[in-house]
């Protein structure tokens, strides 16, 4: 499971005694020229910056960088040379003797940290309390890890780049601070202000890069395990046994995603009764997708129970009631159980559009496809707390095809007004396809690609619609 970034906390930009500005110098000077003011004259207090007042908000400028300084020496002898962004801008260098010091000076207009790892490390309170007249409880131990500095600093940044700071011969100290998680690592006696300023602009893009990179790492995995569930949810019709063919076409709504509200189902119970099931949750979003596949699993699960109809109705509306975020959440359901000798049906609706059925003629003309009697439903499941929903036996013939779909497929506009499919469109437009040869798989991805096409681009509901076959 991915690992959330954690959230900077946001700190008012508040600049302490020990946080100056750096600016270039009135007259000529080298690159080297030390602009850390407590540096050039530590004991004049005319040269030092204005010290604001508590709660003072820091000065805005054209400045693009501002790093925070963190190291301890009183005497002020790291000198921290000019220092220019891309622009030619100065760069606002903060100062802080302490962590404590430190996190407060860390606002969020803060670029980069420089880390001085010479800092002495936190101290740390032993859990255990000292043995009796061996000392307190409260006795500060020091860490011995030379890095501690480093990694405190790491996990009271994270978004912050850091530049390590380390003596010309501890390049090896350098290197592991960099595997420990800073961007880069410079020998404070050897700053040079053009070196810096490239380090401390290559340490910030740096780090941008690795959140970045970071974050899309995340999101695919995040989108890799979505699409594996998701696939997952989706059904395996279970019609061993029949002779019946299944084809089925699912598009979500959702831009990216594999499942939406639409939900269906098909299973064929042990005394060779085919049942199939296609239902729409309102709305299309990530909860709904979940609602649909609990209803989903729900159906299947009373269906190999031995229930049907009106009492299996009846169940999946107390499922839905008690697994729904609220009352305003419906779902609409048609169920179609087909008996084994496959010329009958019974037909259940929940506020669904009524399934499209085309019986095929012995000479091989077949007569138009048309929909099934939809005047005997019931609501949608989740409106009436008592509702019933009858049963109606349809007679399906010797063969047959039999469509049903989700609203997504009939809601879809034509052209650029607002007129819609429709029922009576969607018919018109099967007959079309059924005239040109198409049949299964082929012919719902031909109804599928049609109606997209006449909404002039991808529908914004969910679309499931899926197709019984059964020759004579």
């Amino acid at each position: 499971m991915p690992v959330p970034v954690p959230r900077q906390r946001a700190i008012p930009a508040v600049e302490s005694g020990q946080a100056h500005a750096v600016s270039a110098p009135s007259g000529p000077s080298g690159e080297g020229a030390a602009l850390n003011a407590s540096a050039q004259a530590p004991a004049d207090k005319s040269t030092h910056p204005a010290r604001p007042a508590a709660g003072a908000v820091a000065p805005t400028g054209p400045t693009n960088l501002t790093v925070l300084l963190i190291e301890d020496d009183p005497a002020g002898s790291l000198n921290v040379p000019e220092l220019l962004d891309s622009a030619g801008k100065p760069i606002r260098v903060r100062t802080a003797r302490n962590l404590t010091e430190a996190q407060r000076l860390l606002t969020d207009d803060v670029n980069c940290i420089l880390l001085d790892l010479a800092l002495p490390a936190p101290a740390r309170v032993p859990e255990a309390p000292a043995p009796s007249g061996g000392g307190t409880a409260t006795e500060t131990v020091t860490d011995i890890d030379e890095l501690s500095v480093l990694k405190h600093v790491l996990e009271l940044a994270p978004r912050h780049a850091v530049l390590a700071l380390t003596d010309s011969g501890d390049a090896e100290r350098g290197t592991e601070a960099v595997r420990v998680g800073a961007q880069d690592y410079l020998f404070r006696d050897e700053l040079d202000g053009r070196l810096l300023s490239r380090a401390i602009r290559y340490a910030v893009e740096r780090k941008r890069s690795d959140t970045a990179e970071r974050r899309l790492t995340e999101s695919r995995l995040r989108a890799q395990e979505n699409a594996r569930l998701e696939r997952g949810l989706l059904p395996t019709p279970l019609l061993e046994g029949s002779s019946l063919r299944f084809a089925a076409r699912y598009r979500p709504g959702r831009s990216r995603a594999l499942l939406g509200g639409d939900f269906y189902d098909t299973v064929r119970t042990p005394d060779g009764t085919v049942h199939v099931m296609i239902g729409d949750v309102c709305g299309h979003g990530p909860d709904e997708a979940a609602l649909g596949v609990e209803l989903r699993i729900a159906w299947r699960a009373l269906t190999f129970a031995g229930l049907c109809g009106d009492e299996l109705l009846s169940t999946l509306q107390r499922v839905l009631e008690h697994e729904r975020e609220n009352d305003e959440i419906f779902a609409t359901l048609c169920t179609v159980d087909i008996a084994p000798d496959g010329r009958r049906a019974g037909l259940c609706l929940a506020g669904h559009p009524s399934p499209l059925i085309v019986r095929h003629g012995r000479d091989g003309v077949s007569p138009p496809a048309e929909l099934l009697p939809y005047d005997n439903g019931g609501p949608a499941l989740g409106l009436l707390p008592n509702a019933r929903w009858p049963r109606t036996q349809i007679e399906l013939g010797a063969a047959w095809s039999l469509m049903l779909y989700t609203d997504g497929l009939i809601e879809g506009r034509i052209g650029e007004g607002k007129e819609r499919l429709g029922q009576d469109g969607m018919v018109a437009m099967v007959r079309r396809q059924l005239a040109a040869g198409l049949r299964g798989e082929a012919l719902l991805r031909a109804a599928v690609n049609e109606v997209r096409d006449l909404n002039g681009g991808e529908l914004t509901d969910d679309v499931a619609v899926l197709l019984l076959d059964r020759e004579a």
